[in-house]
C-alpha cells in the first residue's frame, strides 16, 4: 500500500532545553528560521506524504497555530504589500493536511504512537522524531520508502554510532542484504553492555499496521513507558524488519549541542546568509 501519512509525537516537556522550553513547547524552538518541527513536516511532503498527524500534549498549542491559518497576519502582509513574506506564510498553512491528538499522560513514544490507530486505518505509515534534523539530496524518508516498496514491511532508518554510546538508542543486530540494507534479527533498547551493533536506530520510522497489535502486549519498561523498540521486537516474531544506513547528515537537535551545530551548518547553506555569518565565525577569538 501506498504510505500516506505520518505521525509526528510532540507530546514531550523538553526538559533539556528549560528554562526556553517552560512556555514554549520545544518543537517550535527555531533552526534560524524555523521551528524544529517544520523540518521534519517539509521532509515529509518532499517524500510524498500528504496527510500528517501530530501527538501533542499540554501547553502545545503554539504547534497547531503555526501550521494554522493567520487571517490578521496574512492580511497586514497583503496590505503592506509583503508578497514573499506573505507566500511563506501561506506555504506553511497549506503545506498538507493536519490532524492532532493528545496524549494525556507522558507514557512514551510507544504510547504515543499507539494513540493515533484510529487515525492510521489499518495503513503502512511513517513516523518522525522531531528531533532528528537529516540534511540529506534525498529526502530520508523517500530513502527508506523506496525500501519499503521492495519489501512491503517495517523499515527503520539507522546509523553508525561509537560502541560507547549506544546506550542512548535502540541498536539493532542486523544481517547486511544490499547497498545500505539491513535484514533485523534483533533490537535492544539502549542496551547498557555488549550492544548488538553499533547499528543505531535514528528517529524515522516506515511501520507496518501490524504495530498496533504488538503495542497492545508490550509491557511498560523504565518510568512506566511504552517503549517503541521493545513492541518492535514483538512484531519481529510475525514479520520481517528490515533496516536503512540512510545517505544524509543527522544533527540530535534534542541536544544542546546538536542543536548548536544544526543552527550553525543550516545557517551556512542560506545563500541570504552564508557570507556574512562564514566572515564572523572566522573573526571570533577562539
Amino acid at each position: 500500500m501506498k504510505i500516506k501519512k505520518a505521525v509526528f509525537p510532540a507530546a514531550g516537556f523538553g526538559t533539556r532545553f528549560l528554562p526556553a522550553t517552560k512556555a514554549i513547547p520545544k518543537e517550535m524552538l527555531p533552526l534560524v528560521d524555523k521551528p524544529l518541527i517544520q523540518y521534519g513536516v517539509e521532509e515529509a511532503k518532499s517524500s510524498g506524504l500528504s496527510e500528517i498527524i501530530i501527538v501533542t500534549g499540554m501547553g502545545k498549542t503554539a504547534i497547531e497555530d503555526h501550521f494554522d491559518t493567520s487571517f490578521e497576519l496574512e492580511k497586514l502582509l497583503q496590505e503592506r504589500g509583503k508578497t514573499e513574506l506573505l507566500r511563506m506564510i501561506e506555504n506553511v498553512s497549506g503545506m498538507v493536511h493536519f490532524a492532532y491528538t493528545r496524549q494525556k499522560k507522558p507514557l512514551g513514544l510507544g504510547h504515543a504512537i499507539g494513540i493515533t490507530r484510529n487515525l492510521i486505518n489499518n495503513e503502512p505509515f511513517a513516523v518522525f522524531l522531531g528531533d532528528d534534523i537529516i540534511d540529506s539530496e534525498v529526502p530520508v524518508m523517500r530513502q527508506m520508502m523506496e525500501v519499503h516498496k521492495r519489501f512491503g514491511t517495517t523499515v527503520l532508518a539507522v546509523q553508525k554510532v561509537p560502541k560507547s554510546q549506544a546506550h542512548l538508542y535502540g541498536v539493532i543486530k542486523g544481517q547486511k542484504i544490499g547497498d545500505g540494507i539491513y535484514r533485523v534479527l534483533d533490537l535492544v533498547e539502549k542496551p547498557q553492555s555488549n550492544p548488538p551493533s553499533n547499528l543505531a536506530i535514528i528517529g524515522r520510522y516506515i511501520l507496518s499496521p501490524g504495530i498496533f497489535n504488538a503495542l497492545e502486549e508490550t509491557k511498560p519498561g523504565k518510568g512506566g513507558e511504552i517503549q517503541l523498540t521493545d513492541a518492535l521486537r514483538i512484531l519481529l516474531r510475525t514479520q520481517e524488519i528490515y533496516a536503512l544506513e540512510f545517505e544524509g547528515t543527522r544533527y540530535d537537535a534534542g541536544d544542546k549541542l546538536g542543536f548548536l551545530k544544526a543552527n550553525v551548518s543550516l545557517a551556512l547553506k542560506r545563500p541570504e546568509l552564508r557570507a556574512e555569518f562564514r566572515k564572523f565565525l572566522k573573526d571570533l577569538k577562539i
